[in-house]
């Protein structure tokens, strides 16, 4: 039987969530129509999604609708339920969250993260803005059948709802997500059963979401379909089994703009990284062989502890820069064989930490010379290319080789905004379902 249950208050709400979910490789299926449907049709599905088409009925037959629903699909076996709202807080919010929550039992309480980064939805303040303006701002305001006059989520459900409601803002994100998951069974136990968050990235909804399974509580998700997804990759296991997976990113480039990158991927999400001391790969044989050594048992080492691995020159900070000249004297050799000889050393460390630790399954390397040196010494025949995660930044998984298969986004050092990396990774994670 499924592990997720979504119910949404219209069909496209409910395709879209539903694909999100298709993209983490999990079977998703719309249902229409229950009285031509058997249930056991769903068995071999991981997710199934009912729109209840709600949003602009009355009150009490939206909270009829869906309480008929949630009572017709839920079991035991789901680990993830959803109440799929509108991304601009429009329908019966308050009404609907209420029929879950009375469906499931008084042990149920509803967490409301409903931003949608990709589409400039955000909550900040306890205010949703869309596209930088409050919500109550833009044409939604205006909207002929269900109009939204009120920007602040806490406020539309306290209106709606029967529940007592509690609202946890973006300074309460800043302490992780055991301070978090304390705050939410607080809220708990001074009586509410909603409560909203704050949520601007996909790295905040990662954040509430670890604090979710963190506090043990039973929850309903209510969003427009990026929170189910997240919480859903972190609790369902798909009909593929789910393996212990890691993600190791690899970035040779000095280009500043990695720089940027690489401490936004630091502040935003939990890593481990080890600076390679780049000049040790130059001054012979030994002590190129002693510093990867060093950086691979640095990484081996922590690995258990962390999801995300990071392994980074540095020379992303100017004062390590290296002259090549005299490297290039000593040797009698081209810049171009004496970066080889770093590229190489980078592409070792890669290999030897995936050689040891079969749980690393996806990569990320950022410069071209970097990359070519890690396919070259993986030994595969290439990579079959599968998507575009940004401009510039290929995914796709090796081919042939030892390591076929592993998942890979390669990027060019100078490309992409500030928070490119970090996207890279998440989409990483999305595919490992970590």
């Amino acid at each position: 039987m499924p592990q997720c249950v979504v119910i949404a208050d219209d069909l496209t709400g409910a395709n879209a969530t539903g694909v999100l979910l298709k993209k983490m490789n999990y079977k998703a299926y719309t249902v229409m129509n229950t009285e031509r449907i058997e249930l056991s049709t769903l068995s071999d599905c991981d997710c199934v999604l009912y729109p209840t088409d709600s949003r602009g009925v009355d009150a009490q037959i939206a909270y009829n609708r869906v309480h008929n629903v949630c009572n017709l699909l839920k079991n035991d076996n789901v680990k993830v339920y959803a109440n799929r709202i509108d991304s601009t807080l429009r329908g019966n919010l308050g009404s609907e969250t209420d029929a879950m929550l009375d469906s499931l039992g008084e042990d149920y309480i509803a967490i409301v993260a409903p931003c949608f980064p990709a589409s400039g939805r955000i909550i900040c303040g306890g205010y949703m803005l869309v596209d930088g303006l409050p919500l109550h701002k833009t044409n939604i305001a205006v909207d002929p059948k269900t109009p939204v006059k009120i920007s602040e989520v806490g406020e539309l459900f306290r209106q709606q709802s029967k529940y007592q409601v509690s609202t946890i803002c973006m300074k309460d994100l800043m302490y992780g997500k055991h301070y978090l998951a304390d705050l939410m069974k607080k809220c708990v136990e001074e009586g509410s059963r909603i409560i909203t968050l704050d949520c601007i990235t996909q790295e905040d909804l990662d954040l509430i979401a670890d604090a979710v399974i963190t506090s043990g509580l039973k929850v309903i998700a209510v969003d427009p379909g990026v929170f189910t997804a997240t919480l859903s990759r972190k609790l369902i296991t798909p009909n593929k089994k789910k393996q212990k997976t890691k993600i190791l990113a690899v970035v040779g480039s000095v280009n500043a703009n990695t720089t940027a990158q690489m401490e936004e991927l630091w502040l935003s999400q939990r890593t481990h990284n080890e600076f390679v001391h780049t000049r040790e790969l130059l001054e012979g044989e030994k002590r190129r062989e002693q510093e990867i050594r060093r950086v691979v048992n640095s990484i081996l080492g922590e690995c258990d502890r962390n999801n995300i691995s990071t392994v980074t020159g540095d020379g992303i900070y100017p004062e390590n820069r290296i002259d090549f000249t005299p490297y290039m004297e000593r040797y009698q050799c081209s810049l171009d064989e004496v970066t080889g000889m770093i590229n190489s050393a980078f592409a070792e460390i890669t290999y030897r930490i995936f050689k040891t630790e079969d749980t690393f399954k996806g990569l990320y390397t950022s410069g071209g010379d970097v990359t070519v040196a890690v396919c070259k010494r993986f030994d595969t025949a290439g990579l079959s290319l599968l998507d575009e995660v940004l401009p510039l930044a290929a995914y796709g998984q090796f081919l042939k080789g030892e390591f076929e298969g592993v998942h890979i986004i390669t990027k060019g050092g100078s490309q992409g905004n500030k928070d490119a990396i970090n996207k890279c990774i998440t989409y990483l994670k999305e595919k490992l379902y970590i």
